[in-house]
């Protein structure tokens, strides 16, 4: 079910009036039957997947935990890695193993003729099932007990606000939750409408207008000249964020109004001064996730200088290819590991070669941030390598390129353009006192004011908004 979707705008506030008249010892059967239907909205059957996982992770968690000794608590939680990562591995990356197996065999002058799998890849896999592995892992390491109760460990996997696109959990967070008893809370539920509507507001208004301008440019790079597909990189590089992090409020909105506080996800990643920092404010969730079970398990920065380098960007790689199997993806995964690491590398000589004033420093470093992050998602958005070669070449040469017959406002309407253009840039001067304000941080103490500010954001959503049926860019991972 898509949160900006009518069946939606149905269900949850259904959902949440149902919680708060319910008993509380029913209350988790309600959500997680609320759960599956949720996830049953998108493909019913594939809800026999994610419970075949959540089994085998719940009965791992015990065995675990009740191993008599080191080997068999490392034999159970390899069990239910191995179960884990070949569900991703079958549904997300079969096809595109097989696929280079079949160009390099080709290349050799053989051909084997592997079968490919005709399969959807079921909605959020990558989310659910990084947040179930964070649960064994945890018990194995003793930092949390195994849940005895099978009904509240599932709908720790299953919670529907973030069961698709995250935020990615941890157990110490949401499985104590779900044990506790919420009232009604004015503040809260009108803290999380808040929240959920900045985050409709980020997905209806600005990234669903962007996406229209983007998709024109990036769907056919190839009859586009390299201005129109600049500012589609640039759009693009906004949409993704106001999708993506539109979902995280809202998930984390409609987690709160029932009395759960799921962890931030974004911090405004665009106004980062480096690309260390841009990884501490963007997915959030997801970068934790791989420094606590992927980096520091590596060895972290307590080794060598070239070894930290080496797990620094193993880690990218393998971030770009948990986005999706495409050689675009790696890419992407490996050009942030390669910023991190030249940064990193050069940064004791710019400080003594480069003495700039406080704030022209910091423009220079939030510019220059965010243009290698934007270089970054040309290869995130392209179809393929060789259509991000063709949108790199063409945005190198607009000077020299030779135009089209056919170009972005050619298609699209220059008021569309014009109101899309405007609309961003009302966000970006919007986003850092919306989040201070929605999270009741902000000087602004009289109600009626504020009611205008939300009732202004409502009309612009109506006045302005895209309603038409659109996924949220991350649903496909």
């Amino acid at each position: 079910m898509l949160f900006n979707s009518f069946d939606f705008f149905l269900f949850f506030p259904i959902v949440v009036i149902i919680y708060f008249i319910l008993p509380y010892k029913y209350r988790w059967l309600l959500l997680l039957s609320a759960s599956c239907l949720f996830y049953m909205a998108f493909i019913p059957y594939y809800i026999l997947i994610l419970g075949g996982t959540i089994v085998i992770d719940y009965f791992a968690g015990i065995l675990i935990e009740g191993a008599k000794n080191a080997k068999q608590r490392r034999n159970f939680l390899f069990l239910s890695l191995v179960a884990n990562i070949g569900v991703l591995a079958v549904f997300k990356y079969y096809n595109f193993f097989i696929q280079n197996v079949d160009a390099l065999t080709h290349f050799f002058g053989f051909s084997p003729h592997i079968p490919y799998l005709s399969i959807i890849l079921p909605i959020g896999l990558s989310f659910h099932t990084f947040q179930a592995m964070s649960y064994t892992i945890e018990v194995y390491r003793g930092n949390f007990k195994a849940e005895r109760h099978f009904g509240i460990y599932a709908l720790y996997v299953m919670f529907f606000p973030q069961l698709v696109a995250g935020p990615i959990e941890r157990p110490q967070n949401i499985l104590p939750q779900l044990r506790k008893k919420n009232d009604v809370d004015y503040q809260r539920i009108v803290s999380g409408l808040k929240m959920m509507l900045w985050g409709f507001f980020k997905k209806i208004v600005i990234a669903d207008r962007l996406a229209v301008i983007v998709n024109y440019a990036y769907n056919s790079p190839g009859t586009y000249d390299g201005f129109s597909l600049l500012i589609a990189t640039y759009f693009f590089s906004f949409q993704i964020y106001c999708d993506f992090s539109g979902y995280s409020d809202i998930a984390v909105g409609a987690a709160k109004v029932m009395g759960y506080d799921l962890m931030e996800n974004f911090r405004i990643p665009y106004i980062s001064k480096s690309i260390k920092e841009f990884w501490e404010r963007w997915h959030i969730s997801l970068s934790s996730w791989f420094r606590d079970y992927l980096y520091i398990p590596l060895g972290g920065n307590r080794v060598k200088k070239w070894k930290w380098y080496y797990n620094l960007f193993i880690v990218f790689i393998i971030s770009g290819f948990w986005h999706g199997a495409n050689w675009t993806f790696i890419v992407w995964g490996a050009l942030h590991g390669s910023y991190l690491i030249i940064s990193m590398f050069l940064s004791t000589i710019l400080k003594k070669y480069f003495q700039m004033k406080s704030m022209v420093k910091n423009s220079f470093q939030v510019i220059l941030t965010f243009h290698l992050a934007a270089f970054a998602w040309i290869f995130f958005r392209a179809k393929n390598m060789h259509e991000a070669k063709i949108i790199i070449y063409k945005i190198t040469h607009i000077n020299t390129y030779a135009f089209k017959n056919i170009h972005l406002l050619d298609n699209v309407k220059i008021y569309t353009l014009l109101i899309t253009t405007g609309l961003l840039f009302v966000f970006v001067l919007l986003d850092s006192s919306m989040d201070s304000f929605i999270k009741n941080r902000t000087y602004i103490s009289n109600k009626f004011f504020r009611l205008v500010i939300f009732a202004t954001i409502l009309a612009v959503m109506i006045i302005f908004g895209y309603f038409g049926r659109t996924d949220f860019i991350y649903f496909q991972f």
